[in-house]
């Protein structure tokens, strides 16, 4: 960038997904003055020179307050946008990990780190395998980096068999030299083994921490492991930092969820203390794809769960296949409820994947990314999250509908990250509205009343026990709404009267009646009609 620039380009590069905006300096402030999303690999200045052009036919002397004045047309807008400053988030391409120990025991912990990194991750161990088998295992081309860890001391199970273990890695690497090799914890001792004097490689091969060091345990390692599988503009790497600048700038608790092409990410973050950094935790899961490269039949039967379309398992198969060699086709009608099926599945993977997550305090923001939910109208979005993350808390749900929190978090400087979010932070979250899910309802004709006070007066309605009650609360306002329960029920704390503050939205305010977790029929068909009656009225357009 320039000293001072007035306007540059915010870019992500995803697997599926190139979005740029454009953002400019309007009032001693930073606006997001447009933005434009195109299936992948995008050409960027294309991009870049239409929302150029888009500023000047919308809006010329906007345009030239940013400094984006042109002395002639279609070749001055090409060439005014190719020299705009930049910021570029690009996601490092899924890879996949073998993580190798003496004992299943010892590699649970190994796996797990990797899992939570973004690596599609394999394991092997010399429990019930013999070496040959270890070895096929390294030298098959579809790995990419072997992680080998033992704890530290290693464990009376482990000390017999490390070097066995070592001197297979060594003679499957020697023949594999591209390798990465990640020797963790004990298996420190083995590199001697592994990389002998004088041997000429090209992978490379780091030492690393156990995989229960730390606080949280596994917490070093997993730094490592996303240290060799993303570059340092991954914005999937950057989503740690940026959460922790969002919690910071909004002081809330924050949860940040992606469900994206090669992969799903769960962020939390708490505000700083005494404007000290936030804290976070980040896991990068790549399991939680909208559709794997190869879907199986438990991929087929998770989508199944969620499906509102009658397909049979041959036909969804070859639907999902279809998703991911087109990840942009077929967006509309049935092709976007069978995107937000699979969405949901693999948001059931995420959650799945990160029980340590799930036991923290329910955040008071849940922000959304990814071009899973790209193709849905935001209420259906903010129930897909209600359907799979099932906690008694109120919570507010926003969008980021610009896919610009993966370039912001590029950004190095804390100070400079935290100060542009703090001017684009209204741009860049979409309000969906707020969810309150109670927990512990009993079946029966009525479990209370809800009482809404808005800036237009009180409203007041029925609790019906199972149901989904949806209040129009539209984005920027602000209303508090009163419980009264028949009986003691959960949310938050336990009780029968709460009062909780809410925030409007494109969905309002949804209050979910139902199971915690949620039950479904297990008759596929009554299950459909079940999941379509609840989202029938939150599509903009129904298909006929």
């Amino acid at each position: 960038m320039t000293s001072d620039p007035r306007a540059f380009l915010a870019v992500d590069q995803g697997a599926a997904t190139t979005s740029a905006a454009l953002i400019g300096r309007l009032a001693h402030r930073w606006r997001v003055i447009g933005s434009l999303a195109t299936p992948a690999p995008g050409d960027v200045d294309a991009i870049g020179t239409e929302l150029v052009r888009r500023v000047h036919a919308a809006d010329p002397d906007l345009a030239d307050g940013l400094g984006l004045t042109i002395a002639g047309a279609p070749a001055g807008i090409a060439e005014l946008a190719s020299d705009l400053p930049r910021l570029v988030a690009r996601s490092a391409p899924a890879r996949t990990l073998l993580a190798m120990a003496v004992s299943d025991r010892a590699l649970e912990p190994l796996a797990t780190a990797a899992r939570k990194t973004g690596w599609r991750t394999r394991g092997a161990s010399l429990d019930g395998r013999d070496p040959l088998q270890l070895t096929a295992a390294i030298l098959d081309r579809d790995v990419d980096v072997i992680l080998v860890g033992a704890g530290d001391p290693p464990g009376a199970d482990e000390r017999r068999q490390l070097d066995e273990l070592g001197a297979v890695v060594a003679g499957a690497v020697a023949r594999r030299p591209e390798l990465t090799v990640i020797l963790a914890g004990a298996m420190a001792d083995q590199l001697a083994r592994i990389e002998p004097g004088g041997a000429e490689r090209g992978g490379e091969i780091l030492l690393g921490p156990p995989a229960t060091a730390g606080d949280p345990p596994g917490d070093p390692l997993q730094r490592l492991l996303d240290d060799v599988r993303g570059g340092p503009d991954d914005p999937r790497r950057a989503a740690g930092r940026i959460t922790a600048a969002l919690a910071d700038v909004l002081d809330r608790r924050i949860e940040l969820i992606e469900i994206g092409f090669d992969g799903g990410l769960r962020a939390t973050a708490s505000p700083g203390v005494e404007g000290g950094e936030g804290t976070s935790q980040v896991s990068i899961v790549a399991d939680a794809a909208l559709v794997p490269p190869d879907p199986d039949d438990v991929t087929v039967d998770r989508v199944l769960a969620w499906a509102t379309i009658s397909l049979d398992r041959h036909r969804l198969r070859d639907r999902l296949r279809e998703l991911r060699l087109w990840p942009w086709s077929g967006i509309a009608g049935d092709g976007a409820r069978l995107r937000l099926a699979a969405a949901r599945a693999a948001l059931g993977v995420l959650i799945d994947a990160t029980p340590d997550q799930s036991a923290l305090p329910a955040p008071d923001l849940v922000v959304i990314a990814g071009g899973a939910f790209a193709a849905a109208p935001g209420p259906a979005v903010a129930l897909a999250l209600a359907d799979v993350v099932r906690r008694p808390a109120a919570v507010a749900i926003a969008q980021d509908h610009a896919r610009l929190l993966g370039a912001l978090g590029v950004i190095p400087d804390p100070i400079e990250r935290r100060q542009a979010l703090a001017d684009l932070v209204d741009d860049v979250l979409a309000p969906l509205g707020s969810v309150v899910i109670p927990a512990g309802i009993r079946a029966g004709a009525s479990a209370g009343r809800l009482t809404i006070h808005a800036g237009t007066g009180a409203s007041d309605s029925d609790l019906v026990p199972g149901g989904l009650e949806l209040v129009d609360l539209p984005p920027g306002e602000v209303a508090t709404a009163e419980f009264a329960f028949r009986d003691s029920v959960r949310l938050g704390a336990r009780g029968r009267r709460f009062a909780v503050d809410v925030a409007g939205g494109l969905g309002g305010l949804l209050v979910d009646l139902r199971d915690v977790p949620l039950r479904l029929p297990d008759r596929p068909e009554r299950r459909r009609e079940l999941l379509d009656a609840w989202q029938e009225s939150l599509w903009v357009t129904r298909d006929r």
